[in-house]
């Protein structure tokens, strides 16, 4: 059997939280609490669950860009360690991450042709770096804009393609979405999702999301990982979970969407 992709276990991670009076104690706050998981490669998986269930703070130990108080990250068994920062190149170089808003993740300063070349240029990916931006833009359904403009040129939806783009332009193996549609309107949240779908097809992506909707867990991951309090509560097949989940924390989630059209 092959190794997984990414292997997590007992992660910890807590913060201190500010001060109610001046001269009373910082309070810790546990983020997350002892969590273990496996990622196949080939997988899609997502993390759900609501604000502060801890699922933002464990995608970023994940990927390296915080360090457990306790506990290991391997990345296709190779340990993944923040300090110092220069080591976590090899990482970058397998690993592509979307953000929550299109806007705020774009340097407004910068001409699309730039802001999707970053990674290029930063892990020296070697090759016409013009072309391979142009080749990226193309996929996803940018080949028509001007790639000299600036982000503020663009809509909402473009914007994320350029998100998405950069993500991918030097061929990661895992796609890694922090809420990547939530600040999309509806018509165009679907769109991106029936794009990163078809690119994870095409490319041969594991992917990698976490976020407060279920649907769109339903639409893009095969499993699925419930926290809540810092804590795995529920995990398994997407479908199977939200059809017939077991945790009350878990049914609380499924019962507040309105309605969810199940794909098989």
């Amino acid at each position: 059997m092959s190794n997984p992709l990414l292997h997590a276990e007992h992660l910890f991670r807590s913060y201190q939280s500010p001060r109610r009076r001046f001269f009373q104690p910082k309070d810790s706050v546990v983020a997350v609490n002892d969590v273990s998981l496996t990622l196949e490669s080939g997988s899609s998986t997502a993390i759900v669950g609501e604000s502060g269930s801890g699922k933002s703070t464990l995608l970023r130990l994940l990927l390296g860009l915080e360090r457990p108080d306790q506990g290991s990250v391997q990345f296709d068994s190779m340990l993944v360690d923040s300090h110092p920062r220069n080591r976590m190149l090899w990482m970058r170089s397998q690993t592509g991450l979307v953000l929550q808003d299109p806007f705020s993740s774009l340097d407004p300063r910068m001409r699309i042709r730039q802001i999707v070349a970053e990674p290029l240029t930063a892990l020296s990916v070697q090759g016409d770096h013009d072309q391979l931006v142009e080749q990226m833009l193309d996929r996803v359904e940018l080949g028509t804009i001007d790639p000299d403009c600036y982000p503020h040129e663009l809509s909402g939806g473009q914007r994320q393609r350029v998100a998405i783009a950069r993500a991918l332009v030097h061929s990661p193996r895992l796609l890694v979405g922090d809420e990547p549609v939530s600040a999309l309107d509806i018509r165009i949240r679907q769109r991106i999702v029936e794009l990163i779908s078809q690119l994870k097809a095409e490319l041969n992506l594991s992917f990698l999301t976490v976020t407060h909707d279920i649907s769109i867990a339903v639409q893009l991951t095969d499993q699925i990982i419930v926290m809540k309090n810092g804590e795995i509560v529920e995990s398994g097949d997407t479908l199977q979970v939200l059809t017939s989940p077991e945790h009350e924390y878990t049914k609380k989630l499924v019962d507040a969407v309105p309605t969810i059209k199940w794909h098989n």
